[in-house]
């Protein structure tokens, strides 16, 4: 049973760690042995959310929310007035059991603000991940905070238990990083990145020589950056990211937008708060990156900086590139059909497998489960599916946005009728 005051604790720290959002548990695959408890599997996280997106499915806590470091954009910032907490290693690892068998949870995500220095602070998240593992034989998802400045040799210890480890690089830029949080040091982030990235490599390279070798961080490292505190566009925010996934094989880059909770003037004014299709816009992009082929500088650049709110960054994309289209799905390379608006991934893939057996005709489409009402204006079909090829991008851009209203207005009218 879990007393009075670690509950008091429990309702302080998770409240606090709801503004780090990189709790993902993919592509991890620790298996369960030996009559242990819970596994982690790359499907065994059985994610919910809340309707922004934000990943509720582990117990995401912080071990503290002191801290020595002043940064503006943080609601745990040392010179913030609000009511302090720290939970003991014993009280994190007790939590997670307890919850666990309870079936509330399918593991931990653990963060923290920073006690005395970096290295105390990492030894102690360390010390929960090891108690864990070896004295619980707890075998389910742990993404534990990498904290800058820490040490190899700790770095080290969390991958040997972590699925996951991340080092948030918190501002897109080394300059707002300044601006704000003027005692962090952007190399102290950049660094243990790298060696997280080299010990990742090493050790999959070792696996592969020795199967018993020991797993290290199987599930990768991440980044998050909070955007809308200062003014980076889009442009600079995906090129880091890009920077990230590149360099640092980095899983994921997560963006948080930023909540107003000062009166700092640095920082946006309290009430104006960052919209959330912002961030929708933003990991839509950056999909579009990591799995669609499109480079950084065709859906952002120097004349557009900023992503359309009103559209996807496909659809942006196609409709600055007219002349790429009407495209032929029975002919065309599966890269480009993967760039038509309304045709997904897999959408792409069912294209490809299917036209060997038949020519596709837009019932096809349909069947696939492929948004034709919005595909129809960059898809080529013989007469009698011949569409008007004479619209401009402003007038097929309209018609989209028509479509998408009028879907919005009839699942509304719908919802009301069940009541």
């Amino acid at each position: 049973m879990v007393n009075e005051r670690v509950m008091e604790k429990l309702g302080i720290l998770a409240d606090a760690a709801k503004y780090d959002v990189s709790c993902s548990s993919a592509l991890s695959n620790r298996k369960n042995k030996d009559k242990g408890l819970g596994d982690a599997k790359g499907y065994g996280i059985c994610h919910s959310y809340t309707e922004d997106g934000r990943c509720v499915s582990l117990l995401k806590i912080l071990l503290t929310n002191h801290c020595i470091f002043d940064c503006a954009y943080c609601v745990s910032r040392k010179s913030n007035d609000i009511k302090r907490a720290a939970f003991t290693v014993d009280e994190v690892v007790d939590l997670t059991i307890g919850f666990y068998r309870r079936n509330y949870i399918e593991g931990l995500f653990l963060s923290s603000g920073i006690f005395d220095n970096a290295d105390y602070t990492m030894q102690r998240l360390v010390r929960i991940a090891k108690k864990l593992r070896l004295e619980q034989n707890f075998n389910g998802y742990i993404h534990l905070k990498a904290i800058p400045g820490a040490s190899d040799e700790l770095l080290k210890e969390a991958g040997m238990y972590a699925d996951r480890l991340s080092v948030n690089v918190e501002m897109p830029t080394e300059q707002s990083l300044k601006l704000l949080a003027p005692d962090k040091n952007h190399k102290d982030v950049i660094q243990p990145m790298e060696y997280l990235k080299n010990e990742i490599v090493g050790y999959k390279e070792e696996k592969k020589l020795n199967y018993k070798a020991p797993l290290f961080a199987p599930a990768g490292q991440s980044t998050q950056m909070v955007i809308g505190a200062t003014k980076e566009n889009d442009l600079e925010i995906l090129g880091m990211a890009d920077y990230f996934y590149q360099k640092m094989n980095m899983k994921r880059v997560y963006y948080s937008g930023y909540v107003p909770i000062s009166n700092d003037n640095r920082l946006p004014a309290i009430g104006t708060p960052v919209p959330i299709i912002r961030e929708n816009r933003l990991y839509q992009a950056d999909w579009l990156i990591r799995y669609y082929g499109f480079n950084v500088n065709e859906i952002v650049g120097l004349n557009q900086p900023n992503l359309d709110l009103d559209i996807d960054p496909k659809l942006g994309w196609a409709l600055r590139n007219l002349h790429q289209f009407p495209v032929d799905i029975n002919t065309a390379d599966i890269e480009l059909i993967k760039r038509i608006p309304g045709i997904g991934y897999l959408g792409a893939q069912k294209i490809v497998a299917a036209r060997k057996f038949k020519k596709l005709v837009p019932h096809d489409l349909q069947k696939f489960g492929i948004a034709y009402s919005r595909s129809q204006y960059f898809l080529a079909f013989a007469t009698p599916f011949q569409m008007q090829k004479d619209l401009t991008s402003i007038q097929i851009k309209d018609k989209i946005l028509n479509i998408q209203k009028s879907k919005y207005k009839n699942d509304f009218s719908n919802q009301l009728a069940l009541f």
